[in-house]
């Protein structure tokens, strides 16, 4: 496969994004293949544990490959959206799930998608270069691919400013904030890898003193504020100029939804109640959001000048995370 490399090495499972020019975003077939490998590995008992790791030195994976729900999108076709949302989901939810270690690598740009896949699993080492961020409300979407639940769980009102703002992070403030798990310089990952693969044993994997975190030294008490408005209120009074250039870029109704989200995911007990509400918004998405102005603006014409005409009222919200009736995201064995 050209997007990806699946195989066994030793006693690991290796999954290996393979397509480093497009920043190894993820694709629809990706995200099944990926789901295919782990039940494939699940019940094997000569896969000790699984590595994921990337090509390139740019990108672990930048996002999830969305060019085709555009153009579905923008024919009316919104069913090609929910199908790949609904089965990126119940991909990382398998990984969030999987009975053995999995073991993510991710350099550069881990940015939506690619948190999806490296965010949820149980060894997640962050490197010199990089760099995670949830930034959906820039292009008229919600923190997903279970983003919300890591975000939820983030110290502080550390998971409302990265979800508003898009911020990235280095591997220190990923490690603080619950992305990340361990600081290894990239120029050692081969031979751990390789160390993986001969014990079988993530267990072994050790991390060096991770960078210094700056989120903890930031104030961030304006991200406690009720709503959008009442959060640029306080950022205006803090004079934090840098937070509200981002907050008037992004989509108002992601904001506003993402907030409530991030804040509905703490009282989940399973990450498949935040991935369910995060579905019933992306199902929505390229009819009754801001998503197809926002991917037109940031990644068609890159024009980088959305013009943002979805209403972000309360009443809004609760339309966009309202329960789909049978089209809702179902699990295997829900609670």
């Amino acid at each position: 496969m050209d997007d990806l490399t699946i195989r066994t090495a030793g006693r690991a499972g290796r999954i290996t994004f393979t397509r480093p020019k497009a920043l190894n975003a993820l694709t629809h077939a990706m995200a099944r293949d990926i789901h295919d490998a782990l039940d494939a590995w699940r019940d094997d008992p000569a896969v000790a544990l699984v590595i994921i790791d990337a090509e390139g030195d740019r990108a672990f994976c930048a996002g999830g490959d969305i060019a085709a729900v555009y153009h579905a999108g923008l024919a009316g076709d919104h069913r090609v959206g929910r199908d790949f949302f609904r089965d990126e989901y119940r991909m990382n939810a398998a990984i969030a799930d999987f009975p053995k270690p999995i073991v993510a690598f991710m350099q550069g740009f881990v940015m939506g998608g690619g948190v999806g896949v490296g965010g949820h699993a149980s060894h997640r080492i962050g490197g010199d270069t990089t760099r995670i961020a949830m930034p959906e409300s820039g292009i008229g979407l919600i923190p997903d691919v279970g983003g919300t639940w890591l975000l939820g769980r983030a110290p502080g009102r550390i998971g409302e400013y990265l979800a508003l703002t898009g911020a990235r992070m280095e591997a220190g403030d990923a490690i603080h904030a619950g992305f990340a798990d361990l600081y290894i310089p990239e120029a050692d990952w081969p031979d751990r890898i390789a160390m993986l693969q001969d014990s079988g044993d993530a267990g072994s994997l050790r991390g060096h003193p991770a960078p210094p975190a700056t989120l903890d030294r930031r104030d961030l008490s304006a991200f406690g504020g009720r709503h959008v408005p009442d959060i640029i209120a306080g950022l205006e009074q803090v004079g934090d100029t840098e937070s509200l250039n981002a907050l008037r870029r992004n989509s108002p109704l992601s904001m506003a939804a993402g907030l409530a989200m991030v804040r509905a995911a703490r009282g989940d007990d399973r990450m498949q109640q935040s991935l369910s509400r995060e579905y019933r918004f992306t199902a929505r998405a390229t009819a009754e959001s801001d998503f197809l102005e926002g991917v037109r603006a940031q990644i068609i014409d890159k024009d980088r000048k959305p013009v943002w005409r979805r209403d972000a009222s309360e009443d809004t919200v609760r339309a966009m995370l309202a329960p789909l009736g049978d089209d809702d995201l179902k699990w295997e064995n829900a609670e």
